[in-house]
């Protein structure tokens, strides 16, 4: 065993020993953590008997295991953390995966952050809007959403039937007057107490919170009931409305082709590994019928990796961070944290939840349904290397949240040298490829010294602005090199421009962070190996070279324009002109009076003409 040096706070050092600390380790459960020699956390387990577990990992009679080896070699130091049960370590063992990602554990690895809809029935009056992040704020989140865009066709039909506000304003029932979505009917109208009690607006959150629960018939009941009373009293548009709704649910319940009434809300997990690569799927089973699928990737596992262990990473971690727990959930492979885990979703539920193995039958059928789907995800991901320009397009619409996958993107970017030269470009994505004929140049007119910021609001207005006069189309997304600030600038000139719903998006340099405006606090991270990610990095890495280039070439131009002017009697109009012409420096020197003469007037010419030669007979 080799020593390690641990520091306790005194600041006196203390030499101790794997060893010792091997023999002191308790046998009460807990998380145990190995350290290399920099101090890094490189593995987190949990275990029912520390001293049993720990120790299994240095006997000498254990069987070779590559991934074990190459563990072993890098632990330095291992600290362990008692707790009361085993259920306690699960929690504990994965706030320390999640929290310090250490690089011999799996790692929960999704694809797509996906968009939820979120009922704020933590307010006196709740609203409902899409996001992407889940927080304990005594909200209900319905979701997550596949594709993307599905979350917001269901927000426009709830908004649409409901009526349940989407604003932001404190409601009191005092306000004058109701706004813009009252009369378009997308809202009832509570922030004016003589037009929606606070009553009738808590009946009609009730029959949306039922209806995203899934319990439709119930909905339905009450609307019926709402629409023979409202029809007695001869409020017959409040009744029609009702009636509208009732037909919308009804076509939404029409019977599904994969369902069953075996199962009612299960979630079942399958999985496809080739080698150090993997592909899971997760299938969310609501009422018997197919409502939602996930996808999970990994790139780099190590090759003694079981399938079990993957699939208890996944589990713990997923449903850790996931606030429904399902009355079952079904796997292709046995693991070995199953019943802890089984015992933590049983006391989350309230009662008992099964994590199942099915070998025949209904259940058996789903596994294998989602196995294939996930060897289908496994293929697309590692082995299709060029998928289409639509395919990438409908994936950044899913993974940013848009409501169509956008056929033409338009980039900017900024550069400059300490401010001076500052120059803006613009490059297109249009049908898959880069369409070079439609990539603009800027030069920044309005804003003196270095300031990104402003660059970016006055090229984005400009352009916007123009295309408005021209009457021309505006692209399905926008997009900007830069971070928070630089997609606040641009928001800032297409709300002056009124164009406020414009898909806009930026991408953060070094950190590769995705901001969608309007959710700027749920930023997009996608996997380095996505398609989509490379296909933002590399529209914003043309539009870079482009910026750059130009740059490059008006600095260029300038110190030109300087070595010529700087002649006694030469302005820089007439250096421009004969840069223009003859295209160097190096080529007017080279000139003859007469040739000069031709493009200049002949007394600038000759103090030109002979400026040069002089030099040369200087240099004779």
């Amino acid at each position: 065993m080799r020593r390690n040096r641990v520091w306790h706070n005194d600041g006196m050092a203390a030499i101790d020993s794997l060893e010792e600390k091997l023999a002191d380790i308790p046998i009460d459960p807990g998380v145990y953590l190995y350290k290399d020699l920099q101090g890094r956390i490189i593995y987190v387990g949990k275990a029912k008997s520390l001293r049993n577990r720990v120790r299994t990992y240095f006997q000498e009679s254990r069987n070779t295991d590559f991934k074990l080896d190459h563990l072993l070699a890098e632990i330095a130091d291992l600290e362990f953390i008692v707790v009361g049960n085993e259920m306690e370590a699960l929690a504990l063992e994965n706030n320390l995966i999640k929290r310090h990602k250490p690089k011999f554990n799996i790692l929960l690895r999704d694809d797509k952050t996906y968009p939820y809809i979120k009922l704020t029935l933590n307010e006196p009056y709740p609203r409902i809007f899409v996001t992407r992040r889940v927080k304990k704020d005594g909200a209900l989140y319905f979701g997550p959403y596949s594709p993307a865009s599905l979350a917001h066709r269901t927000f426009k039909l709830m908004s649409r039937h409901f009526q349940i506000r989407t604003c932001t304003i404190d409601i009191d029932g005092t306000r004058p007057r109701v706004c813009l979505d009252y009369h378009i009917k997308r809202c009832m109208g509570p922030c004016v107490a003589s037009i929606c009690s606070r009553e009738e607006y808590a009946s009609r959150v009730q029959d949306l919170k039922l209806f995203m629960e899934g319990k439709r018939a119930d909905v339905v009941k009450r609307l019926a009931v709402k629409m023979e009373a409202a029809a007695a009293e001869e409020r017959f548009e409040l009744a029609a409305h009702c009636r509208d709704t009732i037909r919308t649910i009804l076509q939404l319940a029409e019977p599904q082709r994969i369902a069953s009434s075996q199962v009612s809300n299960a979630d079942v997990f399958a999985l496809h590994r080739e080698h150090s690569k993997a592909a899971a799927q997760l299938f969310h089973l609501r009422g018997g019928k197919v409502v939602d699928r996930r996808e999970f990737f990994w790139e780099d596992l190590r090759g003694s990796t079981s399938d079990g262990e993957i699939l208890s990473s996944l589990l713990k971690q997923y449903y850790f961070n996931s606030e429904f727990t399902p009355d079952e959930v079904f796997v292709g492979a046995d693991f070995e944290d199953r019943q802890p885990l089984e015992d933590f979703l049983s006391e989350r539920k309230g009662k008992r939840v099964e994590i199942k193995i099915p070998q025949r039958g209904v259940k058996r059928t789903f596994v294998d349904l989602v196995s294939q789907n996930a060897k289908l995800s496994f293929d697309q991901r590692f082995r299709v290397l060029n998928p289409s320009g639509s395919a990438i397009g409908e994936g950044l619409a899913s993974a940013l949240g848009l409501e169509s996958a956008p056929r033409r993107i338009e980039c900017f970017d900024i550069s400059n040298i300490q401010g001076t030269d500052s120059v803006a470009s613009m490059v297109v994505w249009e049908d898959g490829r880069m369409k070079k004929s439609d990539y603009r140049k800027f030069i920044i007119k309005s804003v003196k010294g270095a300031d990104d910021f402003r660059s970016i609001r006055e090229v984005v207005f400009r352009r916007y602005k123009r295309l408005q006069e021209e009457g021309g189309p505006m692209p399905g997304l926008v997009l900007i090199d830069g971070g928070l600030g630089q997609i606040h600038a641009a928001a800032s000139a297409l709300e002056e421009l009124d164009l406020p719903t414009q898909p806009l998006a930026s991408i953060a340099k070094k950190e590769e962070i995705l901001y969608v405006f309007g959710s700027e606090d749920d930023p997009v991270i996608l996997d380095k190996h996505s398609p989509v990610l490379h296909l933002v990095q590399m529209i914003r890495d043309e539009t870079h070279r482009f910026a750059v280039t130009f740059h490059r070439q008006r600095r260029s131009k300038r110190t030109l324009v300087s070595a010529v002017s700087a002649i006694p009697g030469i302005g820089a109009k007439t250096a421009r002109v004969l840069l223009r012409k003859f295209g160097s420096v190096q080529s007017i020197e080279e000139q003859s009076l007469e040739a000069l003469s031709r493009e200049i007037a002949p007394h600038l010419a000759r103090r030109v003409y002979d400026h040069f030669h002089s030099r040369e007979r200087s240099r004779i």
